[in-house]
């Protein structure tokens, strides 16, 4: 059987993605990567066999072109952005996918929750797929907040009437994205019951990456859902040229804003005066490829300013994160047992974040809040109270245990069932 995965064109989705696929790769099974031509290396990087998706419509260069709109939104606006983004990737998707699983002859399929209504094509033609969450999987069932919101998870009913209007907020924003799905189901025939949050999701498996110790404590997720663990294994990203040398040994502090939203000057300046205040600890800055380094300024005296950063290997050395609240930077902090202090932009971030909170591994504030003084109160109290050190690396003491990235591979076979075969390596992509 040959499965074919379905590639999202940020390296945040990505970056799990292939590992997931590698791991299948690994384990002998058949496995085929499509994706647009921007992600390629991503995909080479990991060592699996590339087929390119979408070309016409997304050529190279048409990341660059919307993460440039993207990297200096925040809130809402960043939100409405990136659904736009996300209703154009499956327009093509829909037009291109039936095709192309044919081409590659695919027996199965492996969908990113975020772009859910391309479930619509599996289903149409009879083929065996499954869902993963790279992000926070979406609850439009309003039982816990929608994540794209930083509510505290409460039970009392008028939690519940606050959780429902969240979910009615982000349906009106994902309603191009809706409208795509329901445009395809009715040109193929297909019946939908709309009404139901979860009638695209695959009834064999969706998979989140979120340890459950890591989510809101609530049972209410259809049978097919999963938690695993962070699917990451410090192999297959590409490389950077990391002034290793430069680290004097003193804590350290890494901070980055993720890949999506990393235009915003004033919040790495932000960063960089916050953790100035403080005697005795190295700041790392990872900014991305939108920003000149030489703007962000004055500096801490031994700051190293990047825009591409070996993030896992800096995290095994942290005394403390500073995130964005992406679900990989924080599972890869807590992979390592390093408390956060979040500063969540948009998308699923304040859920991240919310999450942080709940599980005491660390702090945040809202973008529209932060300042330099509140921010370095939160590096105090994060740093100076053992609690958060505690919590994050009980986090790494369940994610140790429970081995996402092998779950998830066992999860894909039983759900293909595909016969478990024993690791071999090395691989290379063919």
């Amino acid at each position: 059987m040959r499965v074919a995965f379905l590639g999202v064109r940020v390296p945040g989705h990505l970056n799990p993605t292939t590992t997931l696929a590698r791991k299948l790769q690994a384990r002998g099974h058949d496995v085929v990567f499509l994706s647009v031509p921007d992600t390629e290396p991503f995909v080479r990087a990991a060592q699996l066999p590339y087929v390119p998706f979408s070309e016409k419509d997304f050529p190279v260069g048409s990341l660059a072109k919307s993460l440039d709109q993207l990297n200096k939104l925040k809130g809402q606006e960043a939100l409405e952005m990136v659904m736009r983004l996300v209703s154009a990737n499956m327009e093509s998707a829909f037009r291109n996918l039936p095709q192309a699983l044919q081409d590659v002859k695919a027996d199965a399929l492996v969908l990113d929750e975020s772009e859910r209504g391309l479930g619509c094509v599996p289903m149409h033609l009879g083929m065996p797929y499954v869902h993963i969450s790279n992000a926070l999987p979406i609850d439009l069932a309003g039982i816990t907040p929608v994540c794209t919101f930083d509510w505290p998870h409460e039970t009392t009913p008028e939690a519940r009437t606050r959780n429902q209007a969240g979910v009615r907020s982000l349906l009106r924003i994902y309603e191009p994205i809706l409208s795509v799905a329901r445009a395809y189901a009715e040109r193929v025939g297909l019946k939908i019951d709309w009404s139901d949050p979860y009638a695209t999701i695959s009834p064999l498996g969706w998979l989140t990456q979120m340890p459950r110790e890591f989510d809101f404590e609530s049972s209410h997720w259809p049978p097919s859902f999963h938690y695993t663990g962070p699917f990451h294994d410090g192999l297959g990203r590409i490389e950077s040229d990391f002034p290793w040398d430069r680290l004097t040994g003193e804590p350290l502090i890494y901070a980055s804003m993720g890949t999506l939203q990393n235009g915003l000057e004033s919040v790495f300046q932000t960063i960089a005066e916050a953790v100035g205040t403080r005697p005795g600890m190295q700041l790392v800055l990872s900014i991305g490829p939108a920003l000149d380094p030489e703007k962000i300024s004055p500096l801490p005296h031994n700051c190293i300013v990047v825009k591409n950063a070996p993030q896992m290997e800096l995290l095994k050395r942290a005394a403390l994160c500073i995130t964005h609240a992406g679900l990989n930077t924080a599972l890869e902090s807590l992979t390592q047992g390093v408390p956060m202090v979040a500063v969540p932009v948009s998308i699923d971030q304040p859920g991240v974040a919310a999450r942080i909170a709940y599980t005491k591994t660390g702090k945040f504030v809202p973008i529209k809040e932060l300042t330099v003084p509140r921010l370095a109160a939160l590096i105090d109290e994060v740093l100076s109270n053992p609690e958060y050190r505690q919590n994050a690396m009980k986090m790494k003491e369940a994610i140790v245990r429970t081995n996402g990235l092998e779950k998830a591979a066992d999860l894909i076979e039983q759900a293909f069932h595909l016969s478990p075969k024993s690791e071999a390596h090395p691989l290379a992509a063919n």
